[in-house]
Parts: C-alpha cells; structure tokens; sequence
C-alpha cells in the first residue's frame, strides 16, 4: 500500500523520490522481503492512477486551473510551454517517455488532458509507459542487490554535504548582507 501510494501522490506531483523509491522496492525483492509481482503491481497501478488523477485534473479545469494554482506546487507557464512543445515534438510517444524524464513525468498528463488528448489513446501510451518504467527501476534496483545500500550510503553523504554547503554559503550570503545593510 505504501508503494501504491507514495507512486500515485509522486506522479501527481507531491515530491517523492520515485525512482529512488522503485530502486529500494528491487532491493528488498531481491532480499525476498517483497514479492516481484505485487511489488510491479503496486507501482503500476500507483503510477497509473497518479497519471489518471493528473489527466482528469488537466481535461476538466484545463490550464486555468494550472495557470491559477500551479505555482503552488511549482508548475509555471514556461514548464507548461516546455512540455507542450515537448509532447508536440514527440507526440503520444512522449506520454511513455516522460516517465523517465523528471519533471516532464509529472506534467505530461495535465498537458494532455488539457490539450483533451481522447482518455483510451492517453491511457494506452501513459499505461504502457508507467509498466516499462516500474519495472525498469525496480529490475535495477533488484540486480544492484548490496551495491544499492553501497551506492545508497554515498548518495545520503553527498546530500548532507550538499546541504551543508548550501546552509553555509546561505550564512555567508546572510551576514554579509546584513552587514552591508547596517553601513547603508
């Protein structure tokens, strides 16, 4: 259930670690912890009602809603543009490769919907994407096996150093800032 709905709030635009959390899925299939099947089953049919819900949200308020609200959940007019051209440069296909593009993955479905893309053609190429993308992630995640918690322990260092830096550099823009405020 916690795959399930972690991939449904992820497609529609919560910010979830979706390819990191297929990875991890894999892992613990490989562990015998998850079972292959409902493990598939359950990041497909959350994907594909996370893509769903995005399309209906798309089809029925259209872009005024987006245009409106989607600075909330940091969806701007150029991102709609870019993945409107997007979609127009690679059609259909583009809803099967989105999925692998973060960023497209959450807004190619509003995109459709909007532009009133016909429900069973946006359902056979963002269905057939969000299985091959499931699968993708989760086969990698199991064939990574004990690198993953390798690979897993370095990527954690490495945000904690990112964070670190950005939180420093963050104070040093801060103090210097204030500083120059008290001189003025």
């Amino acid at each position: 259930m916690g795959i399930f709905s972690l991939l449904m709030f992820g497609i529609i635009g919560v910010p979830v670690p979706d390819e990191a959390l297929l990875a991890f899925s894999g892992y613990l299939v490989s562990r015998g912890q998850l079972g292959l099947v409902p493990t598939i089953a359950a990041a497909f049919l959350g994907s594909i009602c996370g893509i769903s819900i995005s399309y209906w949200i798309g089809r029925s308020g259209g872009l005024f809603l987006i245009r409106r609200y989607g600075h909330r959940v940091h969806i701007t007019p150029q991102r709609i543009e870019r993945v409107t051209q997007w979609l127009d440069r690679f059609g259909r296909w583009g809803l099967i490769i989105g999925y692998f593009v973060p960023g497209v993955r959450h807004m190619t479905a509003l995109v459709a919907g909007a532009s009133q893309l016909k429900y069973p053609v946006f359902a056979i190429f963002a269905y057939s994407g969000g299985l091959l993308w499931a699968v993708t992630f989760i086969t990698a995640g199991f064939f990574l096996e004990k690198e993953w918690l390798e690979k897993s322990a370095a990527i954690h260092r490495m945000i904690l150093i990112t964070f670190a830096a950005i939180a420093f550099i963050l104070l040093v823009y801060y103090l210097l800032t204030r500083k120059s405020r008290k001189k003025t």
